[in-house]
C-alpha cells in the first residue's frame, strides 16, 4: 500500500532524542478525515498520552470542514488512538521514566486509512540541540569541500 504523509512535526526532532516509534490508529469522524485529506492538521504542540488503559493524542489541531456545517467537532479534542493492549502497557511502562514522552511525529494515509506514527521521546537540552547544530553545519562544510574537489 501507498503511504501518502499528510503532516510531519519536524519540531519534535528538534526538541527531543527520538528513541523509537509506533503506527497507531486513529479513531475520527468523518469530516475530520475530510480535513486532514485537504492537508489541514498541525501536528505541532501535540502529545500522547496514556489515560485508563487507552491512549489519546491531544493539542493535536484539524480545522473544521469547510462544508461540515453541523458534523464538524472541535478542532482541538483529544482522539483516541488505535493499539495492542500490550503496546499500550510496554509504552506505559516507559513514560513513567522521568524525562520520557509519547510525541506525534507525522501523520499520514496508507491506502484509506489515516494512520498516526507516535515517537518515544526523550528531551534534548540546550547543549543538546547546540551539539545537533554544530555536527550539522560541520557536516555541510564537508560535503562543500568534498563536491568542490571531485567537481
Amino acid at each position: 500500500m501507498e503511504k501518502r504523509i499528510i503532516a510531519t512535526n519536524k519540531k519534535a526532532y528538534h526538541e527531543y532524542f527520538i528513541e523509537d516509534t509506533y503506527e497507531c490508529g486513529i479513531v475520527l469522524a468523518g469530516t475530520e478525515v475530510k480535513s486532514i485529506r485537504g492537508g489541514k492538521v498541525n501536528l505541532k504542540e501535540s502529545y500522547a498520552e496514556i489515560r485508563d488503559g487507552e491512549m489519546y493524542v491531544c493539542s493535536m489541531h484539524i480545522s473544521p470542514y469547510d462544508h461540515g456545517n453541523i458534523f464538524n467537532k472541535e478542532a482541538m479534542r483529544d482522539r483516541k488512538l488505535l493499539l495492542h493492549k500490550r503496546e499500550i502497557l510496554r509504552l506505559y511502562d516507559t513514560v513513567r521514566q522521568k524525562g520520557v514522552t509519547l510525541v506525534p511525529t507525522e501523520i499520514y494515509f496508507l491506502g484509506n486509512k489515516v494512520k498516526l506514527t507516535v515517537a518515544v521521546a526523550v528531551g534534548k537540552k540546550l547543549y543538546d540541540k547546540r551539539d545537533v547544530m554544530a555536527k550539522k553545519e560541520s557536516d555541510r562544510e564537508i560535503d562543500r569541500r568534498l563536491k568542490g574537489a571531485f567537481a
